[in-house]
């Protein structure tokens, strides 16, 4: 998911042509530095391990690192059908306002989203994401059949009871029709098929 990514995307981050951006996979030394389980994680996945991690780079800007937490049996192509964390930790500046429309934007795209629901999501996300500085997490957990909790800087910020919602929000990175797929790629690279 390029990014909105819990969230920026990069058309709403810098406005610049879609091209540029590209998702990293993270070396082996930044995988192994962003491992320590995060607490936030360990409440919601006791035994939960890090997949996957990538780096979502916008033409020269570094945005964010994402690791994705998941359990054993975890199946990138069900990812819906699991619990799972994905943890955001910001490289940028960037407001929640931006954080929300770009994922606004991304399940518009992924067309996950209707006019029914539009208002409802939008009022769920401005209620999770805050503004973030260089340093700041963003984690969404998933719930499977329920929803979705997100944490800013491990305090917990916000539940979403709505497992639509969930699928939809986290199918930014996580489904087959991301816009990012080399990042999905990272995120799901320790994952059976």
């Amino acid at each position: 998911m390029t990014g909105p990514t819990v969230l920026c995307h990069r058309r709403t981050l810098l406005r610049l042509p879609l091209a540029a951006a590209v998702a990293l996979p993270l070396g082996v030394g930044a995988q192994t530095a962003l491992a320590a389980v995060p607490p936030e994680v360990a409440l919601d996945l006791p035994q939960g391990q890090a997949l996957g991690a990538g780096r979502m780079r916008y033409l020269l800007w570094d945005v964010f690192d994402a690791t994705l937490w998941t359990l054993a049996g975890f199946r990138g192509a069900q990812y819906f059908e699991h619990a799972f964390a994905l943890e955001l930790r910001y490289l940028r500046r960037l407001s929640g306002t931006a954080l929300v429309d770009s994922s606004l934007q991304e399940m518009r795209r992924a067309g996950s989203l209707d006019a029914s629901k539009e208002a409802a999501w939008t009022a769920a996300m401005q209620s999770a994401f805050a503004d973030v500085q260089p340093g700041d997490r963003i984690t969404g957990v998933h719930r499977p059949g329920t929803g979705a909790r997100f944490y800013f800087n491990g305090r917990l910020r916000a539940s979403v009871d709505d497992a639509a919602f969930a699928r939809a929000f986290f199918g930014i990175w996580l489904s087959p029709s991301t816009s990012e797929p080399r990042l999905r790629n990272a995120l799901l690279s320790g994952s059976a098929p």
